[in-house]
């Protein structure tokens, strides 16, 4: 089967050409968008995305189309993974909203364009991975601190580079710092510590990701009398006094941390909480 994607609704070939050099994602960054799992027609946690998804676009100042209800983004997803032959499967869907062609900083318009994209994945539901992981420091560039660093943007050079220097120095991944020197997040998810039954994950107003898993974890979390879970920031030494840590993203689930700088990392709240994470998954 050729691969296929959904541009403004019509699914066409991943080969042809239908996006060009004037596209203000391309040039500016000018774009937003969803990661998102679906298993069996099922999308996971959809009305978070799009609510999300919403208030990112009210944010940018971008003008969300008559048609964008939360109705018609969910048919166009089953549409594009049917299209690919992934209805029977687990597929990461890419939902891309971009402010249309012309202008230069300033826009022409506020009118935008969608694509969407869908890829096999291999589990119809959230695994803990068991192997070793092992995460450092990236201290070259920082994340700057505000309302813009929270929203799921296509800026995301930083994580680019990022990704750069794990591989080359053989991290599985990497931990963001803002300018404070505060822990943020991961390269690609939100990161939450454990020290007892104390579960601690940074407040947005350190720059973290506004992430799907990482709210819905924090209901779940909220909801269990064996866990006191904190919104607070974090030091690069509060790391290391841990006795676990992971990272939360809408398409793994949860990742737990084997390995950093010395010491080596438990999961046995990560084992605990992707069994509710499922259940949550199930009922959204």
């Amino acid at each position: 089967m050729i691969k296929s994607v959904n541009f403004n609704g019509n699914i066409i070939p991943e080969s042809e050409n239908y996006l060009n050099h004037e596209n203000r994602g391309l040039r500016y960054g000018d774009s937003l968008f969803e990661a998102i799992r679906v298993s069996s027609d099922k999308i996971f946690f959809w009305e978070d995305h799009y609510l999300r998804l919403m208030a990112s676009m009210r944010i940018l100042r971008m003008e969300i189309p008559m048609s964008f209800t939360m109705e018609f983004l969910e048919a166009e997803i089953l549409k594009t993974v049917t299209s690919n032959g992934l209805s029977n499967s687990t597929a990461r869907i890419r939902l891309t909203v971009f402010r249309n062609n012309g202008g230069l900083y300033l826009p022409e318009t506020n009118e935008v364009s969608f694509c969407i994209e869908a890829n096999v994945l291999p589990s119809p539901f959230y695994v803990l991975e068991e192997g070793d992981y092992e995460v450092e420091l990236f201290k070259d560039f920082y994340v700057n601190a505000d309302m813009m660093s929270t929203l799921k943007t296509n800026n995301k050079i930083i994580n680019v580079v990022g990704s750069v220097f794990a591989k080359e120095n053989d991290y599985d991944n990497c931990i963001l710092l803002n300018q404070k020197k505060q822990v943020v997040e991961f390269l690609n998810g939100n990161i939450f510590l454990v020290k007892g039954s104390s579960i601690t994950t940074p407040p947005l107003q350190d720059g973290c990701l506004n992430g799907i898993l990482r709210k819905k974890l924090i209901e779940i979390l909220e909801k269990l009398e064996n866990y006191e879970l904190k919104e607070a920031s974090i030091s690069p030494f509060d790391l290391q006094k841990a006795d676990e840590f992971f990272l939360t993203n809408s398409i793994i689930g949860i990742r737990s941390i084997t390995k950093y700088r010395k010491k080596e990392f438990t999961n046995v709240v990560a084992k605990d909480l992707i069994g509710k994470l499922n259940a949550a998954a199930r009922l959204s």
